[in-house]
């Protein structure tokens, strides 16, 4: 496989054990100075980052995915909470041997990128968090209500449900599906391997306990902080991202007209320079 220190095609399957677990990760782009960590989606696996999105970010970080516990490549059993993923998170990051991070998560990235800082508070420098919502935040309990009919119309009309879960029936949004689903293909070699039904279930479950939590103190959260999701998001309701910016002494906010869960994804050509400013400033 060729090299390319910024090309997340070809960035290699790596693993560290914590405890008997192995995690897989893959990194990219220059080392030295703070890393930016990844967290995904529900059921994704690395094959599941954007590469547009970690092509651009690695231009000038030095960039980790990682896969969770019991999920792609990693061994374990697919945790039931957000509490255990983010302690995951926690132990990897120091095992990897950094100090500092920033943090990105996306969906339910975006839930453990918050009990992260919440439960480390000197472990993240800056938090990004897209397309995701607070502990207790509404219609997050009913993502697998959402969801399902989703996925169903998906295998009958044979696309993949993230066109329906992620972006807006609109002309642009269809066509930043079509675009999106092509670039995660894009990796011909060494892919990770797809979740298995039960570690989507274990973690629609952890997902669930997520929207049906106590609210946490949010204002706790002092560092900076950019909340970025589409208008129209029907997975994790797009007022939970006015929720956690209002929430959170130092954020920013950022919504995309006409797009959806994936909002990012969609506008990846905007986000990108934006959370590069944001992570320099």
């Amino acid at each position: 496989m060729t090299a390319s220190t910024n090309d997340y095609r070809y960035a290699q399957n790596r693993f560290v054990s914590v405890g008997k677990i192995r995690f897989a990760y893959r990194e990219l782009g220059p080392r030295g100075g703070i890393p930016l960590v990844l967290l995904n989606h529900w059921g994704a696996v690395l094959d599941n980052f954007d590469p547009r999105i970690v092509n651009g970010l690695a231009t000038s970080h030095h960039i980790i995915a990682l896969d969770y516990q019991g999920i792609g490549l990693s061994g374990g059993t697919a945790p039931l909470t957000i509490d255990e993923m983010a302690r995951d998170v926690i132990a990897v990051v120091g095992k990897l041997g950094f100090a500092t991070v920033d943090l990105m998560g996306f969906s339910l990235g975006g839930f453990v990128a918050q009990d992260v800082v919440l439960k480390a508070p000197g472990l993240v420098r800056k938090l990004i968090l897209t397309g995701t919502g607070p502990a207790g935040g509404a219609g997050i309990e009913r993502v697998g209500a959402v969801s399902w009919p989703l996925i169903l119309k998906g295998m009958l009309t044979l696309r993949d449900p993230k066109t329906y879960l992620f972006f807006t029936s609109s002309t642009t949004g269809r066509r930043s599906a079509k675009d999106f689903l092509a670039r995660l293909k894009e990796r011909q070699l060494d892919r990770d391997k797809d979740p298995t039904p039960r570690a989507f279930l274990r973690q629609l479950s952890a997902i669930k306990a997520w929207g049906r939590q106590a609210p946490q103190d949010l204002g706790r959260i002092g560092i900076p902080v950019l909340v970025a999701n589409g208008d129209n998001d029907i997975m994790v309701p797009t007022s939970n991202s006015h929720d956690l910016a209002r929430r959170m002494p130092n954020a920013e906010l950022v919504i995309y007209e006409d797009a959806g869960h994936g909002g990012i994804f969609q506008y990846h050509t905007e986000f990108v320079p934006k959370a590069l400013a944001f992570l320099a400033a």
